[in-house]
């Protein structure tokens, strides 16, 4: 088993957004790849208030090393909202060799 790969998922408010996000983390090392899928319909509650909001989902490749001290921060900072989804899942199964290629594309500082 493999922990060390992550998959992050990120909401954005748009594609624009998602996009300068996405390029944050690559620029970075902080992602491997970034898939932005949109149409999402999010409903949730915010401060009380029910919420439909139209939002674009971002599938981060990662480390898991990477996550709390460099990734969380790069992507509040970029991101628009007061409290952004920010969660991760460990990768349980892979290929290797896109194992190795996310481990390969990703700071090692």
């Amino acid at each position: 088993m493999n922990f060390e790969t992550i998959i992050v998922f990120i909401t954005a408010p748009s594609s624009e957004v998602a996009d300068e996000i996405a390029e944050v983390l690559l620029e970075g090392k902080l992602a491997a790849c970034v898939n932005v899928i949109p149409g999402v319909r999010s409903i949730y509650t915010w401060k009380g208030k029910r919420e439909v909001d139209q939002e674009v989902l971002m599938v981060v490749k990662s480390r898991a090393v990477l996550f709390e001290d460099k990734l969380v921060p790069a992507v509040q900072k970029a991101h628009p909202y007061d409290v952004p989804e920010i969660i991760a899942l460990p990768v349980v199964l892979g290929s290797q060799s896109y194992l190795e290629w996310v481990q390969s594309e990703t700071s090692h500082d």
